[in-house]
């Protein structure tokens, strides 16, 4: 049996079978699966595209496929290469640890699945290469994670700097605060933000970090309003209630095809998080169709 430094460095198919269990299980494999994509938390790896490389294992429990040669009965190998595009797609994103613990974790929601071996290494960083490699089995994941609740569908509502500066505003955080779905708050730039450059990537940044300068503001004059600016952080807070304002700069930079740039305001802000989310819709407070809170 190899040692475990030797093993350490092995491919993630000799650690699958090194730390196999009593019950013998099948493997399926993508070895050498190469892509170029944007991500690393460095800034020179921002809006710049290197090279990533994937090999994965994945166990599945015993079927009769090779009696019967059913294809139906087996795994298909496109769960793991689909798996893989879909968290590429998803967001980006800054840690090889993120993307590997979302792939295994996505790939593990198949009935068939049992554990799955996840390596990940960046090509183009130094003259060799460099990664992570993580295992994970059905077991260790959180019941909570592959379950679509639809109850917990957020209720996003845009609170306009004018209805916030009016004698109405705290009414309008009341409404929001004890309405019977989570609530996520979207703002409107700060009326006193920096001047537009031309620069259009400059100038998208700065009107992101002057709405999360609102909601900062927000959160100083109202504690019940907690400033968010990651997807976990929101996940954790519509299903525990949170009174969150949302501070867009992390998830809209990180975003892949999103079609938001910089001339997209603050509606088309809340309406991209609402749908990213899986909200009902988005309201506007103080629109004709939300002329005051009584209307929540």
């Amino acid at each position: 049996m190899a040692n475990e430094t030797s093993l350490a460095f092995d491919t993630v198919e000799a650690r699958s079978r090194a730390t196999a269990q009593d019950a013998p299980l099948d493997r399926i494999s993508v070895r050498d699966f190469t892509t170029s994509v944007e991500i690393g938390a460095f800034q020179s790896e921002r809006d710049v595209e290197q090279r990533i490389r994937f090999n994965v294992v994945l166990e599945v429990a015993r079927h009769g496929a090779a009696d019967t040669d059913d294809v139906d009965q087996v795994l298909s190998y496109d769960t793991i290469t689909e798996a893989i595009a879909a968290e590429l797609a998803a967001e980006r994103l800054n840690l090889l640890e993120t993307l590997a613990e979302r792939i295994a974790e996505r790939i593990l929601t198949h009935a068939k699945a049992e554990r799955v071996f996840v390596r990940i290494e960046k090509l183009d960083r130094i003259p060799g290469s460099l990664g992570v490699e993580i295992v994970r089995s059905k077991s260790g994941l959180s019941g909570g994670q592959t379950v679509d609740n639809a109850e917990l569908r957020p209720l996003v509502i845009l609170l306009p700097n004018a209805v916030l500066s009016d004698g109405q505003g705290a009414d309008w955080l009341n409404a929001v605060a004890t309405h019977d779905r989570p609530a996520i708050i979207c703002l409107e730039p700060v009326e006193t933000g920096a001047e537009p450059t031309g620069q259009g990537a400059i100038d998208q940044r700065l009107r992101l970090l002057a709405i999360e300068q609102n909601a900062w503001m927000l959160s100083a004059r109202d504690p019940r309003c907690v400033v968010v600016s990651s997807r976990t952080e929101l996940d954790w807070a519509i299903k525990n209630g949170q009174l969150s304002v949302w501070a867009p700069s992390k998830m809209v930079l990180d975003a892949v095809d999103s079609g938001l740039d910089s001339d997209s305001g603050a509606v088309e802000l809340a309406r991209w998080i609402a749908q990213e989310l899986g909200a009902k819709g988005l309201s506007v407070a103080g629109s004709a169709a939300l002329a005051s809170p009584d209307a929540l």
